[in-house]
């Protein structure tokens, strides 16, 4: 299985996004951000927009000046570990959809403390959320793509990016319909 990026390397690519979008270095924008001394995430989130900042980079800047997360101190394997404490059973299924993914092409994984995600060369593509204690869900980013088989509109997932979800309850269920719909997924989105 491929290493999870740990947040320092996430940080740093985030990091590198902000400046190739705007031309300035997080230090830039940190000064800026402490200069006008933001009371509140909305308002400093309603200015980023204004000035064209969006998505991760905005998400960074947030971070930066009203603090990080604990999660983000603990390392991936920490984080799924956490994830899978209390269901064991399932853990399976994210180390095989974690193989499946190697063979879709340039790809991340990013640990969060709920779930997985799988970044392609250009965004978010996929989650790995263990839902309840029996499910696993495999969340899909497939804009105007209907629902269909096992394929369902995603309703609540950790990752609200995802558009569809797929339940699955055991390693059985990462059949070739679970897998084609993965490599839509990345298509689509890199």
């Amino acid at each position: 299985m491929r290493e999870a990026r740990s947040w320092v390397e996430r940080k740093a690519w985030v990091a590198g996004v902000l400046e190739r979008r705007t031309g300035q270095d997080l230090v830039s924008w940190n000064a800026r951000v402490s200069e006008a001394e933001f009371a509140d995430e909305a308002t400093l989130r309603t200015w980023l927009a204004e000035q064209g900042v969006t998505g991760y980079p905005a998400q960074l800047l947030v971070m930066e000046r009203f603090g990080y997360p604990d999660y983000l101190e603990r390392s991936p394997d920490e984080l799924v570990e956490g994830q899978y404490r209390d269901r064991p059973a399932l853990r399976p299924i994210l180390e095989t959809l974690l193989d499946v993914a190697e063979d879709l092409g340039d790809l991340t994984i990013q640990t969060r403390k709920g779930y997985v995600t799988l970044v392609g060369p250009r965004r978010t593509f996929a989650s790995i959320e263990p839902t309840t204690r029996t499910r696993v869900d495999l969340g899909l980013r497939l804009p105007d793509e209907p629902a269909s088989g096992r394929i369902e509109i995603a309703k609540s997932l950790g990752q609200s990016q995802m558009t569809h979800r797929i339940p699955l309850e055991s390693t059985a269920d990462i059949d070739d319909d679970v897998i084609d719909a993965l490599q839509r997924a990345y298509d689509v989105n890199s």
